[in-house]
């Protein structure tokens, strides 16, 4: 691995008049695939302007191989592949004039574009429709067609808000084999407030929780730290009502008079519950209760 390859978050805070949308920040990334997770409002979208440098903290540094990404200046722009939430095409446009378009925006010549282009058409599995209208493409096509404009620079760090959105399953799992298929040359940060997206592609989690980071580290590990803790249970209506006001719930199901219901917690004394295996959303639910009820946020 370069040394170089390493971002550090330090302190980072982000005020909006009177609202503070990131609160003390700090983490660090390395090669591989990363999920941010957190609700909607969470301080999602802000964190990945400021590190793509569309916006700018309040107060804070962000450093990539020991260097500020603010005296980087282009150079750190350079390096960076992003992919915005709220992302549109030119529908008028082929794929391969959008492309050619975006990468004359990002400053690539265009002897190199003639090259590049075709590969990374290829790479999205999108050769096929090079020649297309992208107001042709279904939202699948054109989430992939983001991909291909955010790696024409063939960048070192690949930002991802809220990449899966509105796919249906197929267009998921092709999305993952896209990510996964990079993660040993970039570092990729992808947000999401979908548990299953994060749990199918990135092997490294941060939770982000109204503007502060909750928890961070490896997907296994930290789900493993709540085996012991999830329980299902067939109750009634009132012994429902009564876990749900002491436990963090995680889903309900009516099941004829009584309910199934699976929490995360200590189990509850003189009822009859079942031990299951964590999952992400298991952990997930947990650390944001937990986190909530502390009086920490």
């Amino acid at each position: 691995m370069e040394s170089r390859m390493e971002l550090q978050v330090e302190h980072l805070c982000k005020s909006y008049r009177k609202k503070e949308a990131l609160k003390d920040v700090n983490f660090k990334l390395e090669q591989g695939v990363y999920g941010l997770l957190g609700e909607n409002g969470a301080g999602k979208s802000t964190l990945m302007r400021i590190l793509t440098t569309v916006d700018f903290p309040t107060s804070g540094s962000i450093l990539y191989g020991g260097k500020n990404i603010a005296e980087m200046d282009e150079d750190y722009r350079d390096l960076i592949g992003y992919m915005p939430q709220d992302y549109s095409v030119y529908p008028s446009f082929t794929a391969t004039d959008f492309l050619f378009y975006m990468g004359t925006l990002k400053g690539i010549p265009d002897d190199k574009l003639k090259i590049k282009i075709p590969e990374v058409l290829e790479f999205v599995n999108l050769s096929d429709v090079a020649n297309k209208k992208v107001k042709t493409f279904s939202g699948g096509m054109k989430r992939r067609i983001g991909i291909a404009q955010a790696i024409l620079n063939d960048p070192e760090i690949l930002i991802l808000d809220e990449p899966t959105a509105g796919l249906d399953p197929k267009e998921r799992i092709r999305f993952s084999n896209i990510l996964s298929s990079m993660a040993k040359e970039k570092i990729i940060l992808l947000s999401t407030h979908i548990v299953s997206d994060i749990e199918a592609i990135a092997n490294q989690l941060i939770v982000i929780l109204k503007g502060k980071i909750t928890e961070t580290g490896n997907i296994e590990q930290l789900v493993e730290g709540v085996a012991g803790k999830v329980w299902e249970a067939t109750v009634g209506q009132d012994m429902m009502n009564t876990i749900s006001a002491e436990r963090a719930v995680i889903h309900i199901k009516q099941m004829g008079k009584d309910v199934q219901i699976r929490f995360v917690g200590d189990q509850i004394p003189n009822i009859e519950c079942r031990f299951v295996m964590p999952t992400l959303e298991d952990y997930y639910i947990y650390v944001n209760e937990k986190t909530k009820r502390s009086g920490m946020i």
